[in-house]
């Protein structure tokens, strides 16, 4: 496994943005970048051995900050929204910045997905680190967080998070990825299966209105592989809200620290299979429904809407709100630990 670190770019103030490439020995590849501790770039094989770039990005470093679909990138201190950018903890009330309708999304407008991070080269794999401070975005405590990006010789990529705190916080940490295993074109055709038979339903402004329903004779249901296209465009709540999909889904056997299969993802005209897992309670699938108009992918390309389609293995939106989801707070002297498992094979 080789590890080569090159200047991307620099930022106003001076600061070096990097790319790293993980390299197995078949060739197969991941590019990674310190802002948003960020996936750029994952070169897999399809059903004969061609290699081809299987996640959506931009080609200038620039475009990485501030983008609508935070292509990539890990946002925090809280992924997904919270009501009216406010939740109460130990009794104080904390106001967050509203950058969602009227809630807060992805951490803030100022969010670890806008960050630069420490970064290093680690026996063969990549750390991040970012420490976000004490009512940065209004969250209370000083947080350090840790993602750790380990790829195979078997083409599977592991990111692990970690984080500690000095005072009572709340966090919520995934990756943004989306994916196209066809590298090319719409994902509607391409194959999606959810270990879920409950998803949350939302209100329309895609906060949990309260307790999780079954997708079985709904457009939700993708415990048998699907076309994500199937029924998109059905006249369903879940749906109309977000022009697709976007929407959580409470994955099946869930047990905290356990790994379990969250989803399976198959590209129609490459073979290519995505197997998804990871120790965290829910998964949000989000289609690409807003990608017209965002910067110029790489090699130039144009992104249209549902060119892709992102599968963040999280917590539940809205949780530090809803004390019968599972627990979102961090409070100092524990670890913050979770993981999530990327593994490409080919069919």
């Amino acid at each position: 496994m080789t590890v080569k670190r090159k200047i991307w770019s620099r930022t106003a103030d001076g600061k070096a943005v990097y790319r790293y490439t993980i390299v197995n020995s078949s060739g197969a590849s991941v590019v990674l970048t310190n802002i948003g501790a960020g996936i750029v770039s994952i070169n897999v094989p399809d059903c004969d051995g061609r290699l081809a770039d299987v996640v959506l990005g931009y080609g200038k470093a620039e475009n990485y900050f501030y983008d609508g679909p935070c292509f990539g990138k890990c946002p925090g201190r809280y992924a997904n929204r919270i009501a009216k950018g406010r939740f109460t903890l130990d009794g104080t009330t904390r106001e967050l910045p509203v950058n969602n309708g009227p809630n807060h999304l992805h951490g803030g407008p100022e969010g670890f997905q806008n960050k630069v991070w420490e970064s290093r080269r680690k026996n063969g794999a990549v750390e991040f680190r970012y420490t976000s401070e004490d009512g940065e975005m209004g969250y209370p405590g000083r947080l350090t967080v840790t993602a750790h990006y380990a790829w195979s010789e078997d083409n599977v990529l592991t990111l692990t998070f970690s984080a500690r705190t000095d005072a009572p916080t709340v966090l919520n940490l995934t990756n943004h990825a989306y994916f196209n295993l066809d590298g090319k074109g719409s994902v509607l055709r391409h194959l999606l299966q959810l270990n879920a038979s409950e998803y949350l339903p939302t209100d329309e402004t895609l906060i949990p209105t309260g307790e999780a329903e079954p997708v079985a004779g709904t457009p939700m249901d993708f415990l048998n592989p699907k076309r994500i296209g199937r029924d998109i465009r059905k006249d369903f709540p879940a749906l109309n809200y977000g022009k697709g999909y976007d929407a959580c889904w409470l994955i099946d056997g869930y047990m905290p620290g356990q790994l379990q299969l969250a989803a399976v993802l198959k590209g129609p005209g490459s073979g290519r299979v995505l197997r998804v897992l990871t120790t965290q309670p829910g998964v949000q699938i989000y289609t690409g429904n807003w990608l017209e108009g965002c910067p110029k992918g790489k090699r130039g390309r144009i992104y249209h809407d549902y060119y892709g389609v992102a599968i963040e293995c999280q917590h539940y939106p809205d949780s530090p709100n809803r004390p019968d989801f599972p627990p979102t707070e961090l409070r100092p002297g524990k670890t913050f630990h979770e993981a999530i498992v990327f593994a490409f094979s080919a069919e």
